[in-house]
This record gives structure tokens, sequence and C-alpha cells, in this order.
């Protein structure tokens, strides 16, 4: 059923939830699974979860690269005297006995009391999201010395290309975490499965800032993107380049892409939280979008289990 739902789901319906999407991130021991609500024959909403085993311990928590994930109610049914009532009945149609509960809902749930009464906690995060229906306007909004300095100084020493292979952007991308004796966040075999799901259904492109003297490859970006909107998926840079300021072109040209080539109206960043890449978002001129990270355990030594144990 929610396969059938994802086919035909409404257009703010997320790329991270379709089921072709969490086939790619789910894939191996653990797996996802989902919940669906049926209304006069009609799906009404619908909760994907990624079920996961620890030990003795059986939790949701959020897969890798899926960056929100949790209950979606159909537009028509969004509203104070009906959504309250679906989402605890959604409630009630997830496994009995989990340890544990953790996932980072879509933009559409703005309404987290249901989950209130249902024992869950809940941390407000952000994501940052631009609208690029009008690239002169977002141009101006860029802050002075991305507009004067860094973009125009980048613009002298690279080209930005599309069509960057998944190898060369995984070497880009981890070469940061490498240098630092860090291991890299994303194992390469559920990116290569996630890539080639997304190229086959044509909803992503890789990009690169490539040295226009050397070719050496100083920035990389894997944009995806669905009806609504692009989101930044994953973004690097070559950490003996990174002065170059190619990253900040690169996402301009990301963003100009998005607008001009596959004609969106939103770009999102993906957030961030941390605070220096929060600051670059600013800096483009994008504005915060709140979302809802839901969490329930039943005691706290179940609690400091699940974050020993989350992979």
């Amino acid at each position: 059923m929610y396969r059938s739902f994802c086919a035909s789901s409404p257009s703010d319906f997320p790329l991270f939830m379709q089921d072709w999407y969490l086939d790619a991130v789910c894939e191996g021991a653990d797996k996802w699974e989902a919940v669906v609500l049926e209304k006069g024959g009609q799906v009404v909403a619908a909760w994907p979860y990624f079920l996961k085993k620890k030990a003795w311990w059986r939790y949701v928590a959020m897969p890798p690269l899926a960056r929100m994930m949790g209950p979606y109610v159909v537009p028509e049914w969004r509203n104070l005297k009906k959504e309250p009532g679906l989402m605890e009945e959604l409630v009630g149609l997830l496994p009995a006995g989990l340890s544990a509960f953790e996932q980072d809902f879509p933009y559409t749930v703005s309404n987290w009391l249901p989950f209130y009464w249902k024992g869950f906690r809940q941390t407000t995060r952000y994501s940052y999201l631009l609208k690029i229906n009008d690239l002169d306007k977002v141009w101006k909004g860029l802050a002075a010395d991305y507009r004067n300095q860094k973009i125009p100084r980048a613009q002298q020493q690279v080209t930005i290309q599309t069509g960057c292979s998944l190898p060369e952007f995984i070497r880009v991308h981890n070469s940061s975490f490498e240098r630092k004796g860090m291991r890299p966040p994303v194992e390469t075999a559920l990116l290569q499965r996630l890539d080639q799901a997304l190229a086959e259904h044509g909803q992503r492109e890789i990009f690169m800032a490539v040295d226009q003297v050397s070719g050496a490859i100083h920035s990389v970006g894997y944009l995806v993107w669905d009806r609504r909107s692009a989101y930044l998926l994953m973004a690097g840079d070559a950490p003996e380049l990174r002065a170059s300021g190619a990253g900040v072109l690169l996402l301009w040209e990301m963003i100009r892409y998005s607008a001009e080539v596959l004609q969106l109206p939103v770009f999102d960043f993906l957030g961030s939280m941390i605070q220096p890449i929060e600051r670059v978002r600013r800096q483009f001129g994008a504005v915060q979008q709140p979302y809802f990270r839901l969490r329930r355990e039943r005691s706290a030594l179940l609690r400091l289990g699940k974050s020993m144990f989350r992979s």
C-alpha cells in the first residue's frame, strides 16, 4: 500500500520518503517498513520508519542520507479537526515494544501535540531554504563579500562543471575527513546504491569546480531534487585548495542550475545546525525552516544504550 501511495503521492511528498529512496539507504540487516491509513478507500496518511536491532534492543532511527522521515498527511486532511486524530492512529500502528524511537519529521508536520500526548519528546531543529524564482533577487540577497569578492575571485581560478563521476566525488568529499583521521560519514557502498537509484529516476546531478590551469578538483557538490525542491545532499572541498573560494561559487552555480534547468522554486540547504555551516547558509540569504526531531525511550538506561550503539 505504501509503495502504491508513493507512486501517486501529492507534489509535496518528500524525496527522502519515497520507497525506492528508502530501498537504497536501508539495505542490509536492518529494514524499513511503513504504516498507512485509509479513509473512504483513499490513503490519507502514511508513516515510514527504519527499524534497527542492536543486542536486545529494537528501535526506530534515521537511515543515512534520509534527511526527513516520519508521518505524512495528505494536504486535504491537514487541519486541526482531522490531523491530530490521524496522528494518534498512526502512533497506534507502530510496532509494539520498541526500546527507543528517533526521527526527523518532514516540514509538513507543524503540530507535535498528538505525539506529546503519547509520551514523545521534541527538539526543534532548522534547515535553510532559499526561494529561487527570481535569480536577480537571490543574487542581490547574497552577502556583499560573496558577490564582490569570493565568487568573482573563484571564477578566475575554476570552472563549474556537471557530470562529475561518483568516485571523484567520493575522493574529494572524503579527503577532509581522512586528513583529520576521521571516518567518512557515509559508506561508499551505500552511496553507490543511492546514486544508482537517483540516476535511474533522473533526480541527481554531481557538480565539481575544476582548476582552469591544473585540472585539479577544488570542490564537489551532490544535488538531488523532487517536484518541489532541490536539495544540497552533500558537498566537500579539497583541503589544500579550500582558499580558492570555489565552494561558494559551486553553491551559487547549483542554485542557478536548480532555477534555470530544473525550474524549481526552492533550494534547500538541508541544514545545518553546525555554526560555521549555518553562517554560510545565511550568507546566501536562505531563511530558517523549522522541523521537529521526535524521540521516545523507555528508560534512561535504554537511552544510553541507543546512543552507544547508534550507527
